[in-house]
């Protein structure tokens, strides 16, 4: 899964210079015109959970939530999935989840990573399929926070196969 080789956030740190690696947290974001599914994760282990999702309001991110979530984790980085056909052609939300990448780094002044998301709704399927019938509608959401931890998971270990010292402390 190609990802982006730096921190898309204006006057930030790169992670090719190694300033944005290191053990840290990393919130994951599942763009879409509905939902936003976010999760949290640690780069030194690699792992991410869900965390929320967050409705749109009239196709717009709820940049309040959002802010919260940052304000309460406090993450050193922000991960979007990006989506894309399966020949890498862009999609309908393509370019949205492209704007929203582009907004949190403005908006918020921290480094911001895309990775492309293809399959990462059905790998956040097949863990769900455990999952009781009778909780099954609030899985059905819940789907979009565990895509987003898919997505963040992805991007680690993109990091990892593409930087031998990332996430290692002190780095």
């Amino acid at each position: 899964m190609p990802a982006t080789p730096d921190c898309a956030a204006p006057k930030t740190p790169s992670l090719q210079t190694g300033e944005c690696r290191g053990g840290g947290i990393a919130l994951g974001f599942d763009f879409g015109r509905v939902r936003i599914g976010v999760a949290i994760g640690e780069a030194v282990t690699g792992l991410a959970r869900p965390l929320s999702v967050l409705p749109t309001r009239q196709h717009q991110p709820d940049w309040g939530a959002i802010a919260r979530l940052i304000q309460d984790w406090r993450p050193n980085w922000l991960v979007v999935g990006i989506p894309r056909h399966a020949d890498d052609s862009a999609n309908a939300v393509t370019e949205a989840a492209l704007q929203f990448s582009r907004q949190l780094g403005e908006r918020f002044r921290l480094p911001v990573a895309t990775i492309d998301e293809r399959l990462s709704s059905w790998e956040a399927g097949q863990r769900r399929i455990a999952t009781p019938s009778a909780k099954r509608r609030r899985a059905d959401q819940a789907l979009d926070a565990q895509a987003a931890a898919v997505i963040l998971e992805s991007w680690f270990n993109h990091q990892r196969s593409t930087d031998s010292s990332w996430a290692t402390p002190n780095s």
